[in-house]
Protein backbone atom coordinates (compact mmCIF):
# COMPACT_ATOMS: atom_id res chain seq x y z
CA UNK A 1 0.00 0.00 0.00
CA UNK A 2 1.38 3.43 -0.92
CA UNK A 3 0.45 6.95 0.00
CA UNK A 4 0.40 10.11 -2.10
CA UNK A 5 3.78 11.85 -2.11
CA UNK A 6 2.76 14.81 -4.26
CA UNK A 7 2.45 17.33 -1.43
CA UNK A 8 5.69 16.41 0.33
CA UNK A 9 8.59 18.88 0.38
CA UNK A 10 11.35 16.31 0.05
CA UNK A 11 15.02 16.98 0.64
CA UNK A 12 15.86 14.49 -2.12
CA UNK A 13 14.19 16.75 -4.69
CA UNK A 14 17.18 19.08 -4.39
CA UNK A 15 19.09 16.30 -6.18
CA UNK A 16 16.49 14.82 -8.52
CA UNK A 17 15.01 18.13 -9.71
CA UNK A 18 18.25 20.01 -10.33
CA UNK A 19 18.57 21.71 -13.73
CA UNK A 20 21.46 21.78 -16.14
CA UNK A 21 24.37 19.38 -16.21
CA UNK A 22 24.28 18.54 -12.45
CA UNK A 23 20.62 17.51 -12.65
CA UNK A 24 21.20 15.57 -15.86
CA UNK A 25 24.03 13.58 -14.25
CA UNK A 26 22.02 12.90 -11.08
CA UNK A 27 19.09 11.50 -13.04
CA UNK A 28 21.31 9.58 -15.45
CA UNK A 29 22.99 7.98 -12.45
CA UNK A 30 19.65 6.88 -11.00
CA UNK A 31 18.39 5.58 -14.34
CA UNK A 32 21.60 3.61 -14.85
CA UNK A 33 20.51 1.51 -11.84
CA UNK A 34 17.20 0.68 -13.52
CA UNK A 35 15.13 3.30 -11.72
CA UNK A 36 12.24 5.16 -13.32
CA UNK A 37 11.30 8.78 -12.68
CA UNK A 38 8.34 7.60 -10.60
CA UNK A 39 10.76 5.65 -8.39
CA UNK A 40 13.03 8.51 -7.41
CA UNK A 41 10.13 10.89 -6.95
CA UNK A 42 9.32 8.87 -3.83
CA UNK A 43 10.84 9.71 -0.41
CA UNK A 44 14.36 8.26 -0.46
CA UNK A 45 15.20 6.34 2.72
CA UNK A 46 18.81 5.56 3.60
CA UNK A 47 19.26 2.23 5.38
CA UNK A 48 22.51 2.19 7.34
CA UNK A 49 23.89 -1.33 7.61
CA UNK A 50 27.33 -2.14 9.02
CA UNK A 51 27.29 -5.90 8.93
CA UNK A 52 30.56 -7.71 8.19
CA UNK A 53 32.34 -10.99 8.75
CA UNK A 54 34.24 -9.30 11.60
CA UNK A 55 31.10 -8.65 13.65
CA UNK A 56 29.10 -11.62 14.90
CA UNK A 57 26.51 -9.26 16.41
CA UNK A 58 25.33 -8.24 12.93
CA UNK A 59 25.65 -11.38 10.79
CA UNK A 60 21.85 -11.80 10.61
CA UNK A 61 21.16 -8.31 9.27
CA UNK A 62 20.53 -9.32 5.63
CA UNK A 63 17.05 -10.60 6.43
CA UNK A 64 16.23 -7.49 8.47
CA UNK A 65 17.41 -5.19 5.67
CA UNK A 66 15.30 -7.09 3.15
CA UNK A 67 12.22 -6.78 5.36
CA UNK A 68 12.75 -3.04 5.85
CA UNK A 69 13.26 -2.47 2.11
CA UNK A 70 10.16 -4.42 1.18
CA UNK A 71 7.95 -2.43 3.53
CA UNK A 72 9.40 0.94 2.51
CA UNK A 73 8.64 0.12 -1.13
CA UNK A 74 5.10 -0.92 -0.27
CA UNK A 75 4.61 2.27 1.74
CA UNK A 76 5.66 4.49 -1.18
CA UNK A 77 9.34 5.06 -0.46
CA UNK A 78 12.58 4.23 -2.24
CA UNK A 79 15.02 2.34 0.05
CA UNK A 80 18.76 2.79 -0.51
CA UNK A 81 21.17 0.68 1.56
CA UNK A 82 24.62 1.99 2.46
CA UNK A 83 27.36 0.30 4.47
CA UNK A 84 29.60 1.83 7.10
CA UNK A 85 32.50 0.80 9.27
CA UNK A 86 31.78 -2.29 11.34
CA UNK A 87 32.57 -2.46 15.06
CA UNK A 88 32.70 -5.87 16.73
CA UNK A 89 33.99 -4.95 20.18
CA UNK A 90 35.01 -8.51 21.14
CA UNK A 91 36.99 -9.00 17.95
CA UNK A 92 39.29 -5.98 18.23
CA UNK A 93 42.83 -5.71 19.49
CA UNK A 94 43.18 -4.33 22.05
CA UNK A 95 39.70 -5.30 23.13
CA UNK A 96 37.38 -2.32 23.31
CA UNK A 97 39.40 -0.10 20.96
CA UNK A 98 36.13 0.19 19.01
CA UNK A 99 35.08 2.82 21.55
CA UNK A 100 37.28 5.27 19.64
CA UNK A 101 35.51 4.40 16.42
CA UNK A 102 32.11 5.35 17.81
CA UNK A 103 32.94 8.93 16.85
CA UNK A 104 34.17 7.80 13.43
CA UNK A 105 30.96 5.89 12.71
CA UNK A 106 28.85 8.85 13.81
CA UNK A 107 30.84 11.11 11.45
CA UNK A 108 30.60 8.61 8.60
CA UNK A 109 26.82 8.31 8.86
CA UNK A 110 26.47 12.09 9.13
CA UNK A 111 28.69 12.72 6.12
CA UNK A 112 26.98 10.06 4.01
CA UNK A 113 23.55 11.55 4.73
CA UNK A 114 24.79 15.07 3.99
CA UNK A 115 26.30 13.97 0.68
CA UNK A 116 23.48 11.86 -0.72
CA UNK A 117 19.77 12.38 -1.38
CA UNK A 118 18.14 11.01 1.77
CA UNK A 119 14.82 12.09 3.26
CA UNK A 120 15.02 9.73 6.22
CA UNK A 121 17.23 7.14 7.88
CA UNK A 122 16.81 3.61 9.22
CA UNK A 123 19.77 2.76 11.45
CA UNK A 124 20.53 -0.92 12.09
CA UNK A 125 22.89 -1.62 14.96
CA UNK A 126 23.62 -3.92 17.85
CA UNK A 127 27.22 -4.12 19.07
CA UNK A 128 28.47 -1.89 21.88
CA UNK A 129 29.37 1.37 20.15
CA UNK A 130 27.10 1.02 17.12
CA UNK A 131 23.81 2.19 18.65
CA UNK A 132 25.34 5.24 20.39
CA UNK A 133 27.16 6.25 17.19
CA UNK A 134 23.90 6.06 15.27
CA UNK A 135 22.06 8.10 17.88
CA UNK A 136 24.82 10.72 17.80
CA UNK A 137 24.56 10.94 14.02
CA UNK A 138 20.76 11.13 14.14
CA UNK A 139 20.96 13.98 16.65
CA UNK A 140 23.44 15.91 14.53
CA UNK A 141 21.60 15.41 11.26
CA UNK A 142 18.10 15.97 12.62
CA UNK A 143 16.59 14.16 9.66
CA UNK A 144 13.65 11.80 10.34
CA UNK A 145 15.37 8.70 11.69
CA UNK A 146 14.60 5.46 13.48
CA UNK A 147 16.86 2.92 15.19
CA UNK A 148 16.32 -0.79 14.54
CA UNK A 149 18.24 -2.83 17.16
CA UNK A 150 19.71 -6.13 16.02
CA UNK A 151 18.81 -8.12 19.13
CA UNK A 152 20.68 -10.45 21.50
CA UNK A 153 22.07 -13.89 20.84
CA UNK A 154 20.36 -16.93 22.30
CA UNK A 155 21.57 -17.78 25.78
CA UNK A 156 24.40 -20.32 25.92
CA UNK A 157 24.31 -23.60 27.84
CA UNK A 158 27.25 -25.24 29.62
CA UNK A 159 27.55 -27.90 32.30
CA UNK A 160 23.86 -27.99 33.05
CA UNK A 161 23.22 -24.25 33.29
CA UNK A 162 22.57 -21.18 31.18
CA UNK A 163 25.61 -19.03 30.46
CA UNK A 164 26.13 -15.68 28.80
CA UNK A 165 28.67 -13.09 27.80
CA UNK A 166 31.13 -11.57 30.22
CA UNK A 167 30.32 -12.42 33.80
CA UNK A 168 30.12 -16.21 33.36
CA UNK A 169 33.41 -16.18 31.46
CA UNK A 170 35.15 -14.11 34.15
CA UNK A 171 33.86 -16.44 36.85
CA UNK A 172 35.20 -19.42 34.91
CA UNK A 173 38.65 -17.83 34.59
CA UNK A 174 38.69 -17.06 38.31
CA UNK A 175 37.82 -20.73 38.96
CA UNK A 176 40.76 -21.80 36.77
CA UNK A 177 43.08 -19.55 38.77
CA UNK A 178 41.79 -21.12 41.98
CA UNK A 179 42.49 -24.58 40.55
CA UNK A 180 38.79 -25.52 40.31
CA UNK A 181 38.57 -25.76 36.49
CA UNK A 182 41.04 -26.78 33.79
CA UNK A 183 41.75 -25.43 30.32
CA UNK A 184 39.62 -28.16 28.73
CA UNK A 185 36.58 -26.79 30.56
CA UNK A 186 37.33 -23.28 29.22
CA UNK A 187 37.52 -24.61 25.66
CA UNK A 188 34.11 -26.21 26.10
CA UNK A 189 32.74 -22.91 27.43
CA UNK A 190 34.13 -21.11 24.36
CA UNK A 191 31.93 -23.28 22.16
CA UNK A 192 28.85 -22.89 24.36
CA UNK A 193 28.77 -19.22 25.31
CA UNK A 194 27.27 -17.59 22.19
CA UNK A 195 25.06 -19.91 20.12
CA UNK A 196 23.72 -17.59 17.42
CA UNK A 197 24.17 -14.23 15.77
CA UNK A 198 23.32 -11.26 17.97
CA UNK A 199 24.87 -9.14 20.68
CA UNK A 200 25.75 -10.17 24.24
CA UNK A 201 23.06 -11.92 26.25
CA UNK A 202 23.78 -10.13 29.53
CA UNK A 203 23.14 -6.49 30.44
CA UNK A 204 26.43 -5.36 28.94
CA UNK A 205 26.94 -2.25 26.87
CA UNK A 206 25.08 -3.56 23.79
CA UNK A 207 21.97 -4.63 25.72
CA UNK A 208 22.09 -1.43 27.75
CA UNK A 209 22.26 0.81 24.69
CA UNK A 210 19.46 -0.97 22.83
CA UNK A 211 17.31 -0.60 25.95
CA UNK A 212 18.23 3.08 26.11
CA UNK A 213 17.39 3.62 22.42
CA UNK A 214 13.91 2.34 23.18
CA UNK A 215 13.57 4.40 26.36
CA UNK A 216 14.70 7.51 24.46
CA UNK A 217 11.87 6.94 22.02
CA UNK A 218 14.24 6.46 19.06
CA UNK A 219 13.59 2.71 18.69
CA UNK A 220 10.06 1.24 18.56
CA UNK A 221 8.57 -0.08 21.77
CA UNK A 222 9.39 -3.77 22.13
CA UNK A 223 12.21 -3.77 19.57
CA UNK A 224 15.32 -4.14 21.67
CA UNK A 225 15.00 -7.49 23.49
CA UNK A 226 13.65 -9.71 20.68
CA UNK A 227 16.33 -12.37 20.10
CA UNK A 228 18.37 -11.73 16.97
CA UNK A 229 17.20 -14.83 15.10
CA UNK A 230 13.60 -14.80 16.36
CA UNK A 231 11.06 -14.43 13.52
CA UNK A 232 9.45 -11.58 15.45
CA UNK A 233 12.52 -9.48 14.73
CA UNK A 234 11.75 -9.68 11.02
CA UNK A 235 8.18 -8.62 11.77
CA UNK A 236 9.54 -5.66 13.76
CA UNK A 237 11.78 -4.80 10.78
CA UNK A 238 8.68 -4.55 8.60
CA UNK A 239 7.07 -2.27 11.18
CA UNK A 240 10.16 -0.05 11.05
CA UNK A 241 9.74 0.37 7.29
CA UNK A 242 6.26 1.77 7.90
CA UNK A 243 7.38 3.92 10.83
CA UNK A 244 10.14 5.67 8.86
CA UNK A 245 7.72 6.56 6.09
CA UNK A 246 5.36 8.08 8.62
CA UNK A 247 8.22 10.04 10.20
CA UNK A 248 9.20 11.47 6.81
CA UNK A 249 5.67 12.38 5.82
CA UNK A 250 5.05 14.07 9.19
CA UNK A 251 8.57 15.61 9.19
CA UNK A 252 9.12 14.26 12.71
CA UNK A 253 12.75 14.76 13.63
CA UNK A 254 15.02 13.46 16.41
CA UNK A 255 15.06 16.91 18.04
CA UNK A 256 11.34 16.45 18.73
CA UNK A 257 11.97 13.04 20.31
CA UNK A 258 15.31 13.35 22.13
CA UNK A 259 14.20 15.99 24.62
CA UNK A 260 15.36 16.56 28.20
CA UNK A 261 12.45 14.43 29.42
CA UNK A 262 13.40 11.64 27.01
CA UNK A 263 16.96 11.66 28.35
CA UNK A 264 15.54 11.39 31.86
CA UNK A 265 13.62 8.32 30.71
CA UNK A 266 16.83 6.88 29.28
CA UNK A 267 18.70 7.44 32.54
CA UNK A 268 15.83 5.90 34.51
CA UNK A 269 16.01 2.87 32.20
CA UNK A 270 19.77 2.68 32.68
CA UNK A 271 19.35 2.73 36.45
CA UNK A 272 16.50 0.23 36.60
CA UNK A 273 18.33 -2.35 34.45
CA UNK A 274 21.56 -1.69 36.38
CA UNK A 275 23.21 -1.14 33.02
CA UNK A 276 26.71 -0.66 31.70
CA UNK A 277 28.87 2.23 32.91
CA UNK A 278 29.77 2.90 29.27
CA UNK A 279 26.21 4.13 28.77
CA UNK A 280 27.05 7.20 30.84
CA UNK A 281 29.72 8.20 28.31
CA UNK A 282 27.37 7.46 25.42
CA UNK A 283 24.38 9.39 26.76
CA UNK A 284 26.55 12.41 27.52
CA UNK A 285 27.86 12.29 23.95
CA UNK A 286 24.40 11.89 22.40
CA UNK A 287 22.97 14.74 24.47
CA UNK A 288 25.97 16.85 23.51
CA UNK A 289 24.74 16.72 19.89
CA UNK A 290 21.36 18.15 20.95
CA UNK A 291 20.16 21.23 22.81
CA UNK A 292 19.77 19.18 26.01
CA UNK A 293 22.29 20.30 28.64
CA UNK A 294 22.88 16.91 30.28
CA UNK A 295 25.32 16.91 33.19
CA UNK A 296 27.07 14.00 34.89
CA UNK A 297 25.27 14.67 38.16
CA UNK A 298 21.90 13.91 36.54
CA UNK A 299 22.79 10.22 36.52
CA UNK A 300 23.25 10.29 40.28
CA UNK A 301 20.12 12.38 40.87
CA UNK A 302 17.89 9.92 39.02
CA UNK A 303 19.65 6.78 40.27
CA UNK A 304 19.00 7.52 43.95
CA UNK A 305 15.24 7.01 43.66
CA UNK A 306 15.06 4.50 40.77
CA UNK A 307 14.86 0.93 42.07
CA UNK A 308 16.32 -1.96 40.10
CA UNK A 309 13.42 -3.80 38.44
CA UNK A 310 15.42 -6.11 36.17
CA UNK A 311 17.04 -9.30 37.43
CA UNK A 312 19.70 -9.70 34.76
CA UNK A 313 23.39 -10.54 34.81
CA UNK A 314 25.95 -9.31 35.65
CA UNK A 315 24.24 -7.91 38.76
CA UNK A 316 21.29 -10.32 38.67
CA UNK A 317 20.47 -13.88 37.60
CA UNK A 318 18.83 -14.01 34.17
CA UNK A 319 19.61 -13.22 30.51
CA UNK A 320 18.24 -11.12 27.65
CA UNK A 321 16.11 -13.98 26.29
CA UNK A 322 14.43 -14.18 29.69
CA UNK A 323 13.93 -10.40 29.64
CA UNK A 324 12.15 -10.64 26.30
CA UNK A 325 9.92 -13.48 27.49
CA UNK A 326 9.09 -11.49 30.63
CA UNK A 327 7.72 -8.55 28.64
CA UNK A 328 10.83 -6.67 27.53
CA UNK A 329 11.46 -2.95 27.78
CA UNK A 330 7.78 -1.90 27.47
CA UNK A 331 6.81 -3.95 30.53
CA UNK A 332 9.82 -2.66 32.42
CA UNK A 333 9.14 1.00 31.64
CA UNK A 334 5.44 0.58 32.40
CA UNK A 335 6.37 -0.92 35.77
CA UNK A 336 8.29 2.28 36.61
CA UNK A 337 4.94 4.06 36.79
CA UNK A 338 5.22 7.78 37.59
CA UNK A 339 9.03 7.74 37.33
CA UNK A 340 8.69 7.75 33.51
CA UNK A 341 7.71 10.79 31.45
CA UNK A 342 4.80 9.35 29.49
CA UNK A 343 3.90 12.31 27.31
CA UNK A 344 7.14 12.34 25.28
CA UNK A 345 6.99 11.47 21.58
CA UNK A 346 8.41 8.25 20.12
CA UNK A 347 9.31 7.15 16.60
CA UNK A 348 6.08 5.18 16.28
CA UNK A 349 4.05 8.40 16.44
CA UNK A 350 2.71 7.40 19.83
CA UNK A 351 3.65 8.96 23.12
CA UNK A 352 5.72 6.81 25.44
CA UNK A 353 2.67 6.31 27.64
CA UNK A 354 0.59 5.08 24.71
CA UNK A 355 3.37 2.78 23.52
CA UNK A 356 3.80 0.97 26.86
CA UNK A 357 0.35 1.23 28.46
CA UNK A 358 -0.72 -2.33 27.59
CA UNK A 359 2.63 -3.96 28.39
CA UNK A 360 2.43 -6.49 31.22
CA UNK A 361 5.04 -8.37 33.22
CA UNK A 362 4.96 -12.02 32.11
CA UNK A 363 7.56 -13.31 34.58
CA UNK A 364 7.97 -11.57 37.92
CA UNK A 365 11.20 -13.43 38.59
CA UNK A 366 12.81 -11.33 35.86
CA UNK A 367 10.97 -7.98 36.07
CA UNK A 368 9.97 -6.53 39.40
CA UNK A 369 7.65 -3.70 40.37
CA UNK A 370 7.94 -0.51 42.39
CA UNK A 371 6.20 -2.34 45.23
CA UNK A 372 8.41 -5.42 44.91
CA UNK A 373 11.69 -4.38 43.24
CA UNK A 374 14.60 -6.65 42.45
CA UNK A 375 16.84 -4.31 44.44
CA UNK A 376 16.69 -0.92 46.08
CA UNK A 377 18.04 2.07 44.12
CA UNK A 378 21.72 1.71 43.21
CA UNK A 379 22.51 2.67 39.61
CA UNK A 380 25.36 5.15 39.32
CA UNK A 381 26.98 7.24 41.99
CA UNK A 382 29.00 10.25 40.91
CA UNK A 383 31.93 10.85 43.21
CA UNK A 384 34.25 13.82 43.45
CA UNK A 385 37.29 14.67 45.50
CA UNK A 386 40.86 15.82 45.33
CA UNK A 387 41.71 13.16 42.72
CA UNK A 388 38.49 13.56 40.69
CA UNK A 389 37.47 17.23 40.76
CA UNK A 390 35.35 16.91 37.59
CA UNK A 391 33.80 13.67 38.72
CA UNK A 392 34.04 9.92 38.39
CA UNK A 393 31.41 7.20 38.43
CA UNK A 394 30.87 3.89 40.17
CA UNK A 395 28.31 1.30 39.11
CA UNK A 396 27.15 0.31 42.55
CA UNK A 397 25.04 -2.68 41.52
CA UNK A 398 28.06 -4.72 40.38
CA UNK A 399 30.26 -3.55 43.26
CA UNK A 400 30.92 -5.39 46.50
CA UNK A 401 28.89 -3.53 49.17
CA UNK A 402 31.72 -3.67 51.74
CA UNK A 403 34.02 -1.85 49.32
CA UNK A 404 31.70 1.12 48.75
CA UNK A 405 33.09 2.66 51.92
CA UNK A 406 36.73 1.72 51.89
CA UNK A 407 40.12 3.02 52.94
CA UNK A 408 43.24 1.40 51.56
CA UNK A 409 46.80 1.71 50.38
CA UNK A 410 47.23 2.91 46.79
CA UNK A 411 49.17 0.68 44.43
CA UNK A 412 49.77 2.84 41.36
CA UNK A 413 50.37 1.80 37.76
CA UNK A 414 51.21 4.26 34.99
CA UNK A 415 49.98 2.04 32.17
CA UNK A 416 48.19 -1.20 31.45
CA UNK A 417 51.50 -2.67 30.30
CA UNK A 418 53.09 -1.91 33.69
CA UNK A 419 50.09 -3.36 35.48
CA UNK A 420 50.12 -6.59 33.47
CA UNK A 421 53.88 -6.99 33.97
CA UNK A 422 53.74 -6.59 37.75
CA UNK A 423 50.35 -7.06 39.39
CA UNK A 424 50.07 -10.78 38.61
CA UNK A 425 53.64 -11.64 39.63
CA UNK A 426 53.36 -13.87 42.74
CA UNK A 427 56.18 -11.88 44.35
CA UNK A 428 54.55 -8.48 43.81
CA UNK A 429 53.46 -6.68 46.99
CA UNK A 430 49.68 -6.51 46.70
CA UNK A 431 47.32 -6.99 49.66
CA UNK A 432 43.60 -7.64 49.89
CA UNK A 433 42.67 -4.16 51.16
CA UNK A 434 44.84 -2.27 48.66
CA UNK A 435 43.39 0.11 46.08
CA UNK A 436 44.62 -0.55 42.55
CA UNK A 437 45.16 2.75 40.72
CA UNK A 438 45.54 2.64 36.94
CA UNK A 439 46.15 6.01 35.31
CA UNK A 440 47.20 7.41 31.97
CA UNK A 441 44.39 5.42 30.35
CA UNK A 442 41.77 8.10 29.69
CA UNK A 443 40.52 9.26 26.28
CA UNK A 444 43.77 11.06 25.45
CA UNK A 445 46.25 9.05 27.53
CA UNK A 446 45.31 5.72 25.96
CA UNK A 447 43.98 6.74 22.57
CA UNK A 448 40.75 4.88 22.00
CA UNK A 449 40.28 4.15 25.71
CA UNK A 450 40.42 0.32 25.45
CA UNK A 451 38.74 -1.54 28.31
CA UNK A 452 41.61 -1.79 30.76
CA UNK A 453 39.58 -0.86 33.84
CA UNK A 454 38.32 -4.32 34.78
CA UNK A 455 41.64 -5.50 36.34
CA UNK A 456 41.18 -9.09 37.55
CA UNK A 457 42.07 -9.92 41.14
CA UNK A 458 45.61 -11.41 41.29
CA UNK A 459 45.70 -15.19 41.44
CA UNK A 460 47.52 -15.31 44.77
CA UNK A 461 44.71 -13.30 46.40
CA UNK A 462 42.01 -15.39 44.71
CA UNK A 463 43.54 -18.45 46.34
CA UNK A 464 43.19 -16.70 49.70
CA UNK A 465 39.50 -16.18 49.11
CA UNK A 466 39.64 -12.54 47.93
CA UNK A 467 36.98 -12.08 45.24
CA UNK A 468 37.04 -8.32 44.68
CA UNK A 469 39.16 -5.21 45.23
CA UNK A 470 38.67 -1.47 44.77
CA UNK A 471 40.03 -0.12 41.51
CA UNK A 472 40.38 3.56 40.56
CA UNK A 473 41.06 4.57 36.97
CA UNK A 474 40.58 7.22 34.32
CA UNK A 475 39.76 4.29 32.03
CA UNK A 476 36.47 2.45 31.52
CA UNK A 477 35.18 -1.11 32.01
CA UNK A 478 33.07 -3.55 30.01
CA UNK A 479 29.40 -3.68 30.87
CA UNK A 480 29.27 -7.45 31.42
CA UNK A 481 31.76 -7.30 34.30
CA UNK A 482 30.98 -7.59 38.01
CA UNK A 483 33.63 -5.63 39.95
CA UNK A 484 34.10 -2.61 42.21
CA UNK A 485 35.62 0.21 40.19
CA UNK A 486 35.70 4.00 40.25
CA UNK A 487 35.93 4.85 36.57
CA UNK A 488 36.14 7.77 34.12
CA UNK A 489 38.12 9.89 36.59
CA UNK A 490 38.13 13.42 35.19
CA UNK A 491 40.23 15.17 34.28
CA UNK A 492 42.46 12.26 33.28
CA UNK A 493 46.06 12.21 34.42
CA UNK A 494 47.38 12.59 30.85
CA UNK A 495 46.05 16.16 30.72
CA UNK A 496 47.24 17.08 34.21
CA UNK A 497 44.44 15.62 36.33
CA UNK A 498 45.34 15.16 40.02
CA UNK A 499 45.10 11.36 39.75
CA UNK A 500 48.62 11.78 38.35
CA UNK A 501 49.82 13.05 41.76
CA UNK A 502 48.92 9.89 43.69
CA UNK A 503 51.87 7.79 44.83
CA UNK A 504 52.01 4.14 45.79
CA UNK A 505 51.60 3.93 49.57
CA UNK A 506 49.20 6.89 49.79
CA UNK A 507 45.87 6.17 51.45
CA UNK A 508 42.78 6.46 49.26
CA UNK A 509 39.41 6.92 50.89
CA UNK A 510 36.15 6.12 49.08
CA UNK A 511 32.87 6.99 50.80
CA UNK A 512 29.90 6.37 48.56
CA UNK A 513 27.53 7.89 51.10
CA UNK A 514 29.36 11.21 50.93
CA UNK A 515 30.01 10.82 47.20
CA UNK A 516 33.70 11.40 47.88
CA UNK A 517 36.94 9.88 46.70
CA UNK A 518 40.14 11.42 48.04
CA UNK A 519 43.76 10.68 48.57
CA UNK A 520 44.69 11.45 52.17
CA UNK A 521 47.32 13.99 51.25
CA UNK A 522 47.07 17.70 52.01
CA UNK A 523 46.45 20.27 49.31
CA UNK A 524 49.84 21.77 50.11
CA UNK A 525 51.58 18.43 49.60
CA UNK A 526 49.77 17.86 46.34
CA UNK A 527 50.94 21.26 45.09
CA UNK A 528 54.50 20.40 46.09
CA UNK A 529 54.22 17.14 44.16
CA UNK A 530 52.87 18.97 41.13
CA UNK A 531 55.78 21.41 41.25
CA UNK A 532 58.27 18.55 41.60
CA UNK A 533 56.96 16.71 38.58
CA UNK A 534 59.04 17.13 35.45
CA UNK A 535 57.36 19.31 32.83
CA UNK A 536 54.34 17.34 31.74
CA UNK A 537 54.55 16.04 28.22
CA UNK A 538 51.30 15.49 26.38
CA UNK A 539 50.39 11.90 25.72
CA UNK A 540 52.26 10.79 22.64
CA UNK A 541 50.17 11.66 19.62
CA UNK A 542 49.61 8.99 17.00
CA UNK A 543 51.45 9.90 13.86
CA UNK A 544 48.53 9.79 11.45
CA UNK A 545 44.95 8.95 10.65
CA UNK A 546 41.81 8.93 12.71
CA UNK A 547 43.72 8.10 15.90
CA UNK A 548 45.56 11.41 15.65
CA UNK A 549 42.31 13.32 15.07
CA UNK A 550 40.85 11.54 18.10
CA UNK A 551 43.74 12.27 20.43
CA UNK A 552 43.77 15.92 19.41
CA UNK A 553 40.07 16.69 19.68
CA UNK A 554 38.38 14.23 22.08
CA UNK A 555 36.70 15.70 25.16
CA UNK A 556 37.04 14.36 28.69
CA UNK A 557 34.89 11.55 30.09
CA UNK A 558 32.56 13.90 31.96
CA UNK A 559 31.63 15.36 28.53
CA UNK A 560 31.17 11.99 26.83
CA UNK A 561 34.46 11.67 24.90
CA UNK A 562 32.95 13.20 21.77
CA UNK A 563 34.87 15.57 19.52
CA UNK A 564 34.84 19.16 20.67
CA UNK A 565 33.92 20.40 17.18
CA UNK A 566 30.79 18.22 16.87
CA UNK A 567 28.73 19.19 19.90
CA UNK A 568 25.30 20.75 19.43
CA UNK A 569 25.49 20.54 15.65
CA UNK A 570 22.04 19.13 14.92
CA UNK A 571 21.22 21.80 12.32
CA UNK A 572 24.32 21.10 10.25
CA UNK A 573 22.58 19.17 7.46
CA UNK A 574 19.89 21.81 7.01
CA UNK A 575 22.43 24.61 6.97
CA UNK A 576 24.57 22.76 4.43
CA UNK A 577 21.57 22.01 2.24
CA UNK A 578 20.72 25.72 2.23
CA UNK A 579 24.30 26.68 1.38
CA UNK A 580 24.42 24.17 -1.49
CA UNK A 581 21.11 25.44 -2.86
CA UNK A 582 22.41 29.01 -2.82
Amino acid sequence: MTEDNDNLDLRSQKWTEMTGIPGFLQRAHLKSMGLRETDYQRPIIGICNNTSDFNRCHTHFDGMVAAVKETILRAGGLPRVFNTMTMGADNTRPMGISFMHRNLLAMEIEQTAITYSMDGLVLLGACDETIPAMLMAAASLDLPAIVLPGGPSFTGYWRGKDVGSGSDMHQAFDAVHRGELDECALTCLESSLERTAGHCTTMGTASTMTTIAEALGMAPAGSSAIPAVDSRRLAMSRDVGEHIMRLVRDDTRPSQIMTAEAFDNAIRALATVDGSSNAVLHLLAIAGRTEVDLKLDRFDELSVDTPVLLNLKPSGKYYMNDFFNAGGVPALLNALGPLIHRDVLTVTGQTMGEAISDAEIEDDRVIGTLENPVAQPQGFAVVRGNIAPDGAIIRTGVATPDLLVHRGRAVVFESNEELQANLYDPEFDIRKDDVIVLRGQGPRGAVGMPEYGRIPVPEKLLRLGVTDMLRVSDNRMGGTVKATAVLHVAPESAVGGPLGLVRSGDIINLDINLRRIDVEVSDAELEIRRAELPPRKPAKLPERGFARLYATNVTQANAGCDFDFLSRAHETIHQLDAEITQ
